[in-house]
């Protein structure tokens, strides 16, 4: 009581793209009556009863929803079960003192004595710790848990917690974060880790070559899990090799830069690099959880930090919100759930998630014409967004006073090339991700105007 289910509950649902259930509402609606009336003409017992019954339809209804279970509810060890069996719990804290303001001295029958109530929150407090999957306190936690994203200052000290199941780990790591990070996630894991192995720096760890090696080197089983410690091309190239190696195993995303943390590490997209476009080799396949710990950021080179910065205006953009002037604990954590909710809503991009390559049409074009060297992806993206707010009709001034974009010096040709090879290509018609006046569009625009945008963001 009073923690404020009913209240985040509808924006929970809303931010998920499911309905939206009110346990207690739904059961006076079909009782007939308030709750306290009931208690006080039938009694807790046959209360109990009816909620049992209305409790375990909800959670047997076929299309998954976010409902709001009653205080009381998980008492009863056949919701306890259904908990179990379909749902995914979070516990959102509140502390006794601020339950009882909320709810104390009004109509609720168990919240008429303000010692009593202390003390049947004491006696619920381990039945509630033991049935959540998660515990939260606000929407963006909520959202996070539900596509498993840990994000926590101290998360690598309590990597080996937050590997789910007890199968066999091998960890995976560019040396240079190998040097910093690996140590600490080693030591994190414990004895489930049985292996230790280094892919490329930057985006060549998203080579074919790379990933068949990793492939050789593994002996992991069915039961193991692959953990990813580095940045977004470290995350993209594991994961894909998770993907398919044994047909695919778990794995855990562990990023340790903004463009992972805010971005690739999260949604379970994962690829690697062919010579004629970026990111044309890949999968869907979803982190087990994907492991946030903002505080790996303090290492970060200055020209990284930039790089990632690119990442977040494109999120914030998205979301209308300047993300990009937040601490890095809060930027990362509003930028991460705002793409989990993106992601938990399109989960393999069947619609709305492609709204999430803003700019990246032609970042990704432009990256694979300089053969991934010489242009980074943030720069890259950068110049991206300008040509997309272009298209828009929407001014670049945000873009330029965040990330400062230049043209670069790349072959036009083999840039307008692998743009037409984007994924969203239909029928040969580029198709690029634009600000409409109700919020970002996916769109087909004529070839020649694209490869206008396209030709200003190159230098001659």
């Amino acid at each position: 009581m009073g923690a404020g289910k009913s209240t985040l509950g509808p924006e929970v649902a809303d931010r998920l793209g499911r309905p939206f259930i009110d346990l207690d509402r739904d059961l006076e609606q079909d009782l007939g009556t308030s709750i306290p009336d009931f208690f006080e003409r039938r009694g807790e017992s046959e209360f109990r009863l009816q909620e049992e019954s209305h409790t375990i339809a909800a959670l047997r209804l076929p299309d998954p929803a976010v409902i709001a279970l009653g205080g009381g509810a998980v008492q009863t060890p056949s919701i306890q079960n259904e908990l179990r069996d379909r749902a995914f719990t979070v516990l959102l804290e509140v502390d006794a003192e601020t339950a009882w303001q909320r709810s104390g001295g009004g109509d609720r029958p168990l919240a008429q004595d303000e010692s009593e109530f202390h003390a049947l929150y004491e006696r619920r407090r381990g039945l509630y710790d033991e049935v959540a999957d998660a515990h939260v306190h606000d929407v963006d936690d909520i959202v996070l848990a539900a596509a498993g994203v840990h994000v926590h200052t101290g998360a690598l000290e309590a990597l080996g917690s937050l590997v789910p199941g007890d199968g066999a780990a091998a960890l995976v790591a560019d040396p240079h974060v190998a040097g910093i990070y690996g140590a600490a996630a080693q030591v994190a894991l414990g004895p489930r880790l049985v292996s230790v192995h280094d892919v490329a720096q930057g985006e060549s760890a998203k080579a074919a070559g790379v990933v068949e090696r990793l492939w050789g080197e593994l002996r992991l089983d069915r039961e193991g899990v692959l953990v990813a410690l580095g940045g977004g091309s470290t995350t993209d190239g594991v994961g894909f090799g998770a993907a398919t190696y044994l047909r695919g195993i778990d794995w855990v995303a562990v990023p340790t830069t903004i463009v992972g943390q805010v971005d690739a590490a999260i949604g379970g997209k994962t690829a690697i690099d062919l010579r004629q476009g970026k990111n044309l080799a890949g999968a869907f396949h979803w982190p087990a959880r994907t492991v946030i710990d903002p505080a790996t950021l303090a290492t970060l080179p200055e020209d990284e930090r930039r790089d990632g910065l690119a990442e977040v205006v494109k999120t914030g953009l998205l979301a209308g919100e300047p993300f990009w002037e937040l601490p890095d604990a809060e930027l990362v954590k509003r930028c991460a759930a705002f793409k989990a909710a993106v992601c938990l809503r399109d989960p393999y991009e069947e619609g709305e998630r492609a709204i999430l390559n803003l700019g990246h049409t032609f970042a990704h074009a432009l990256e694979a014409a300089a053969d991934y060297e010489g242009v980074t992806h943030g720069r890259a993206v950068a110049l991206g967004l300008v040509a997309a707010l272009r298209l828009s009709g929407r001014p670049t001034d945000v873009v330029e006073a965040a990330l400062a974009p230049r043209p670069v010096r790349v072959d036009r040709e083999r840039a307008w090339a692998a743009l037409q090879r984007d994924k969203k290509a239909r029928g040969g018609d580029p198709r690029v991700v634009l600000l409409g006046e109700d919020g970002p569009v996916v769109v087909t625009r004529p070839a020649g105007e694209v490869r206008a945008a396209l030709d200003e963001l190159i230098a001659e």
